[in-house]
């Protein structure tokens, strides 16, 4: 007994002076010169549509019902008619073979840059024209008829780093589409993602990444209060059961939240401890296994519902992802929930009723 001790006493040492010296250059963040982690802050507390694109992250539905409208990994976004996906929109100019379709959103990694990756869609209810948040051309604008959108984006292929790191770097801001002028809303945080406004204009809710989807321990669903004795400063509204993605508002004033995961013993631990996170990242595995460590082995679907006053209404859950996995937008529409996911190549359709 107390030479196996020894043994295994021996393989930790081994492993953690490997991973503090990491002497092979084989971490999964030797391509990011400087990388430094950071704590996390913890609060208490169907059917499926098939498409020609991978990785269909946002969806959008105009005011009249249209739709939906997705943007996939090859730059495209893309319209649903009824029977079948056609192009509507690109955020590149740039249509090559190198954009063609490829089976996996992994193999768009190399050449996003050229062809665009559309993440985030909203319609101008009035004029019709749909905003297009790109990851590498910034936000863009294309009129109701489709075609090439025109007008320091985080480049997609780095989002690894940036959710592995937890800086709190990224900040929430408002632009005039006017006058063009913009204003910071909330500063300092830990890979913001998904925005969305009340019902009543009150107040946003957002995601942070970095305390919930794609890193760390806790997820987390902020609000900016716009009115009131509390205007201009931001509160917890909910508590996630998992990592969040993105939050929508739906005509009854409640909000979706697409949940890519659920917490594990991996991320809490890493998040509590950002130097084992460090050293945990110098072992000579892949990124694509680390994320695997921290979704705890397999993609799964969740999403859920709350109210204006963040009470959980609702849970939906696809635990052996068999149709649903790595939810990365939920939205509702006549008594339809429309789901999507920035690694499928496809949206699941749910019916409520």
């Amino acid at each position: 007994m107390a030479r196996v001790l020894v043994a295994l006493a021996g393989v930790f040492l081994a492993v953690a002076v490997y991973c503090g010296l990491d002497p092979f250059k084989r971490g999964a963040m030797v391509g990011f010169p400087g990388f430094e982690v950071y704590p996390v802050d913890q609060p208490r507390g169907g059917a499926a549509i098939p498409g020609p694109g991978a990785g269909p992250r946002e969806r959008g539905l105009r005011s009249e019902g249209e739709g939906p409208y997705a943007g996939v990994a090859d730059g495209r976004v893309l319209f649903w008619d009824g029977n079948s996906w056609t192009d509507f929109a690109y955020t590149s100019p740039n249509r090559s073979e190198l954009c063609d379709p490829k089976p996996s959103p992994m193999l768009y990694l190399k050449n996003e840059h050229i062809c665009g990756r559309p993440l985030g869609l909203r319609f101008d209810k009035k004029s019709g024209d749909m905003y297009i948040a790109d990851a590498y051309f910034g936000l863009l604008k294309v009129g109701p008829e489709g075609g090439l959108a025109t007008t320091s984006p985080l480049k997609l292929k780095e989002f690894h780093a940036a959710r592995l790191h937890c800086r709190a770097l990224r900040p929430i801001v408002e632009v005039q589409p006017v006058t063009k002028e913009t204003s910071v809303l909330v500063r300092n945080l830990q890979f913001s993602n998904g925005v969305s406004i009340s019902k009543d204009r009150t107040f946003l809710v957002f995601c942070e990444g970095s305390r919930g989807s794609w890193s760390q321990i806790i997820g987390q669903v902020d609000q900016v209060l716009a009115e009131g004795e509390k205007a201009g400063t931001t509160e917890t509204f909910a508590i996630l059961p998992g990592f969040p993605d993105n939050v929508r508002t739906n005509e009854a004033g409640e909000f979706w939240v697409a949940i890519h995961c659920r917490r594990n013993l991996y991320s809490h631990l890493s998040s509590l401890f950002p130097r084992l996170r460090k050293l945990l990242l110098n072992l000579p595995i892949t990124p694509r296994q680390h994320f695997l460590l921290h979704i705890g082995g397999r993609l799964q679907g969740v999403i859920a519902k709350y109210g204006p006053d963040g009470q959980l209404l609702k849970i939906l859950e696809d635990r052996e992802g068999k149709v649903v996995r790595a939810c990365s937008e939920v939205e509702e529409k006549d008594g339809k929930l429309w789901i999507g996911s920035v690694l499928m190549p496809y949206i699941a359709v749910y019916d409520l009723n």
